[in-house]
């Protein structure tokens, strides 16, 4: 399972024009799910999500976690994330899980986000989304289970 977070003032998804999701500052998540992936390693990269330490502290070094913040999180599936690009000119989508257990994973990372964070907003899966954002920093970090 890969996340690609980024520290953000804000962030949003639009399907068709309609807002489906949306933060103020946080972390907007790129969530790929991969063959094998399972329940325990959404948990694990769930928990690195909520306390990587990517916020400035009062001294400006990066010590606080979103769970110290209290930030939102957004989190958006984007199967091309989990894309094998080793060789040729076009994306190979065979390291990427089937859209069935994608799609049952994401919902439980963001179920499970839900029970242990307050802010918790999505995009739609499977729909092709827009995903505006400002990214704070800019900071970006990938992160793989």
């Amino acid at each position: 399972m890969k996340g690609l977070l980024q520290r953000v003032s804000a962030a949003r998804v639009e399907v068709t024009g309609e807002v489906v999701g949306a933060i103020d500052q946080g972390l907007l998540v790129l969530l790929a799910v991969e063959p094998g992936d399972t329940q325990a390693h959404a948990d694990k990269l769930l928990k690195k999500l909520l306390n990587y330490r990517v916020f400035s502290d009062p001294q400006g070094k990066m010590n606080l976690s979103l769970a110290d913040t209290g930030g939102g999180l957004l989190l958006v599936s984007q199967f091309t994330l989990a894309a094998d690009t080793q060789s040729g000119l076009r994306p190979s989508f065979s390291t990427a899980a089937p859209p069935a257990l994608a799609e049952a994973l994401f919902d439980y990372v963001v179920a499970q986000a839900q029970r242990l964070h307050g802010q918790v907003a999505t995009g739609r899966f499977g729909a092709d989304m827009q995903v505006h954002l400002v990214n704070d920093g800019p900071v970006t970090f990938l992160l793989q289970t």
